[in-house]
């Protein structure tokens, strides 16, 4: 944290980086440390900082559900294409095929997918973002 020449501190973060909760704790009390005693920080001001704070933190929990919910319906589309014909992207071409198999790896759903051209070959590790099509 550096001083700037308001007296207000700042944290040290890179751009895309949130300012996390204790990042925030820190930076308040630096504030309250260094603020002029002859002229105090305004109660309003200070209130308004702490609802900042907890909208923030607020969101991101909301971040966190929203994300957790679409990982959720993810896995649960990927399973009702269990056994149902796809054309799927494989390689920029779009081809035909059997959903055989799924697996979850870290949370993210692959299908394996049995080719309905050329011999009936397999592809594995079809993610559901490269599902064009779903047959039948």
């Amino acid at each position: 944290m550096a001083l700037s020449s308001s007296g207000i501190t700042s944290a040290g973060t890179q751009p895309g980086n949130g300012l996390g909760q204790e990042e925030f704790m820190k930076l308040m009390l630096a504030q309250l440390q260094y603020q002029d005693p002859l002229k105090p920080m305004d109660n309003q001001q200070f209130v308004a900082q702490m609802a900042q704070f907890s909208a923030l933190a607020q969101a991101q929990q909301s971040n966190e559900s929203l994300q957790a919910l679409l990982s959720v319906q993810a896995r649960a589309q990927t399973i009702g294409l269990l056994n149902r014909n796809v054309d799927f992207l494989n390689e920029g071409q779009q081809v035909s095929g059997r959903v055989a198999s799924i697996a979850f790896d870290s949370g993210v759903p692959q299908m394996d997918i049995t080719l309905a051209a050329s011999g009936g070959g397999t592809v594995r590790g079809v993610t559901l973002d490269r599902i064009v099509v779903v047959k039948n």
